[in-house]
This record gives structure tokens, C-alpha cells and sequence, in this order.
């Protein structure tokens, strides 16, 4: 099958491919859509059944970057990379020099940086074959952590403020006392769970790994639910914040929690899910919209700004989402359609 017949095609402007059989690498390369600027999106390095699947994510990821940025109110487009392989055996220094290279061979029209598999240790790896990265730096750090480019802390922050703006408007409440899914606890779930634990939230954390699982039932109080089970759990909000397909047509009726706002890419299946969950009465809030705090922070850091205009930036992600929240109530669609005709205005 062509690319082009692709069912997530999407009118993508380039879609590279690319193997270097002395490292291993395989990995591919798409951009969506660059008439707002280049296509800056993440790296990801994931162990993937097939390349169908690889190509599936790529695509669906640097669409959504597209529509992230236009949303964020930033003048750029939408990209994103993959790499096959596990990260936590695969990865190797030599691989990670040879994407840069590959990043290369698009000219700019492509920006890569960090994100699932990939650390900014990986990134600047890449930089010594290419200039076209972003995240290898921070002039400031958001969260008093030391600043060394990763927008996680950002990200995580911006998902909050989307929570809390979700919640506002389906209770009329804080966050005091509400139930909180978080399904993925990695960088950003983590730092997600801590905002959530100091503004009086409940939570329930499940992820495929250990670590932070352990590190938020330890000092968040978190409750330590199976990864098969959390999206069932009779919550307020449900956080995903891993993989994408979070929901999708095995979940979606047996979904028990008002609000889905998380942090992961493409959470639904398909556009269809998001009308399903409108019609379940669950609110969804779009995840490129409350997510864009990783690719918000990175134009700060890249440009003459400052900690108090990014947070303010970022606060903003509250106020985009209760614009979408009202339409959707108003016209009666799905929130995930309302973000995408705003989204389309800006960069079609």
C-alpha cells in the first residue's frame, strides 16, 4: 500500500524513511503540515510490532503537532519522528548520532526533541549531525528542577491546568477531593500526579513500570491500580498519559469518569470516539490542546522570553480549553471537532 492511500495520510507534505544497517536504525520521518513554520515535533522510540504500526504513529503524532501548534498560537508546523526498537536495549549512542543525521537530510524542515524513549541526553547525540534540534537546553528552569532542556515539567503543568479547567466546568469545583486516574507515571504522569496531590486530588496511578508507580503511591498517596483495569475505576477524570488509542471502541462504554483529559498523544481511537463520548456525556478535552505545554516551553526557551511569559502561556491552555468546552456545549459537537475547525482556521 502506498503512503499515500494511507489511512492517516492526512495531506502530509513528506513522509522519509530511512536505515543505516551499521547502527541498526530504522526510523521514520513526517511532516504534516509547515504553513505556520518548520514542523517541530518529538522523537520517539518505541518497540513496534510492525512497521504498519510505526507508520500509523508517525503520522497521527506529527498531524496532531500541526494542530498543537496552531492551537498553542505558535508559528510553526507539525512533525514528528519514530525509531524501531526498544529503547531500554537498542538504543545505542551511535544510532542516536545517525537519526541526527537523518534529521538532516530534511534541511530544516523538520525540528526534532525529545519524547517516549528518547532523553535529551539522545537529542544532543543528534546535535553533533545536525543543528535542527530543540530541548538540548533550558535558559531557565519552570519547576526549580535543574534546567537541562527536557519540556516535561512544562507539559505536565499545562495538563493541569487543563484539569483544572475541565473540572471547573463539568462540578463548578477545585480539585479538592476529586478522583484522579493517571494511566502512564513517567515523566510527565509523575510531575502530573504531584500538582494533582497539592491542589487535594485523589489518585489512582497505573504504568507498565515500577518506578513511578512506586514514587507516587510513596509520597502522593497514590493508590496503585492494573494497567487493565484504570480505565474502568469510578473516577471524576481519567488522565492518560502514555501511549495513544487510550480510548477507543473496547473502553468507551464501560468508561465511569465525567472528564478525560491526560496527557498522551492521539487518545482517541478515531474521530468517531470523540461524538461516542460526547453522547455518554464524558467531556473530553482535546489532547493536543492540553498537552502543548512541552512544544510551548521549547519556543520560550529558543526565543527572548522568560519563566513568568511561559507560565502565562501556559495558563492559557485552561482558557483554550473552556472556549472549546462552551462551543461544544453551544453547538452541540463533540470538543474534539471544535478543536479541530479552530485549529484549521490558523494554519490552513
Amino acid at each position: 500500500m502506498s503512503v499515500f492511500d494511507h489511512r492517516e495520510f492526512a495531506e502530509h507534505e513528506q513522509v522519509s524513511f530511512y536505515h543505516d544497517k551499521a547502527t541498526g536504525l530504522k526510523a521514520i520521518i513526517a511532516v504534516h503540515n509547515t504553513n505556520l513554520g518548520p514542523g517541530l515535533g518529538g522523537c520517539r522510540m518505541w518497540n513496534y510490532a510492525n512497521s504498519e504500526e510505526a507508520l500509523t504513529d508517525v503520522l497521527r503524532l506529527s498531524r496532531g503537532m500541526t494542530y498543537k501548534a496552531a492551537m498553542a498560537g505558535l508559528e510553526q508546523g507539525g512533525g514528528k519522528a519514530v525509531i524501531f526498537g526498544d529503547p531500554r536495549k537498542d538504543k545505542t549512542s551511535d544510532m542516536m548520532r545517525e537519526m541526527g543525521h537523518f534529521v538532516d537530510t530534511l534541511k530544516g524542515n523538520y525540528i526534532t526533541a525529545e519524547d517516549s524513549g528518547i532523553a535529551v541526553s539522545d537529542i544532543i547525540l543528534m546535535s553533533e549531525n545536525t543543528k535542527h534540534v530543540s530541548g538540548t537546553f533550558s535558559k531557565y528552569s519552570f519547576d526549580g528542577n535543574v534546567a537541562d532542556g527536557n519540556p516535561a515539567p512544562a507539559t505536565a503543568y499545562g495538563v493541569f491546568v487543563g484539569i483544572k479547567a475541565a473540572v471547573k466546568h463539568v462540578y463548578q469545583s477545585d480539585l479538592q477531593g476529586k478522583k484522579v486516574a493517571i494511566k502512564g507515571v513517567g515523566h510527565v504522569g509523575i510531575r502530573l500526579a504531584e500538582h494533582l496531590y497539592n491542589a487535594g486530588a485523589k489518585l489512582y496511578v497505573a504504568d507498565i513500570f515500577p518506578g513511578g508507580v512506586n514514587q507516587a503511591v510513596a509520597e502522593f498517596g497514590a493508590i496503585q491500580v492494573n494497567v487493565d483495569q484504570i480505565d474502568f475505576l469510578d473516577v471524576d477524570v481519567f488522565a492518560p498519559c502514555a501511549l495513544g488509542n487510550a480510548i477507543n471502541h473496547q473502553n468507551i462504554d464501560h468508561l465511569k469518569a465525567r472528564i478525560i483529559a491526560g496527557a498522551a498523544n492521539n487518545q482517541l481511537a478515531c474521530d468517531e470516539i470523540g461524538v461516542k463520548l460526547a453522547s455518554n456525556g464524558i467531556l473530553y478535552a482535546p489532547d493536543y490542546v492540553i498537552n502543548a505545554g512541552g512544544i510551548i516551553d521549547i519556543y520560550h526557551q529558543r526565543s527572548d522570553s522568560n519563566v513568568d511569559k511561559l507560565r502565562e502561556h501556559l495558563n492559557q491552555i485552561g482558557e483554550t480549553l473552556q472556549t472549546i468546552f462552551v462551543e461544544a456545549d453551544e453547538s452541540g459537537l463533540a470538543t474534539a471537532k471544535v478543536a479541530d475547525s479552530l485549529a484549521e482556521l490558523k494554519f490552513k
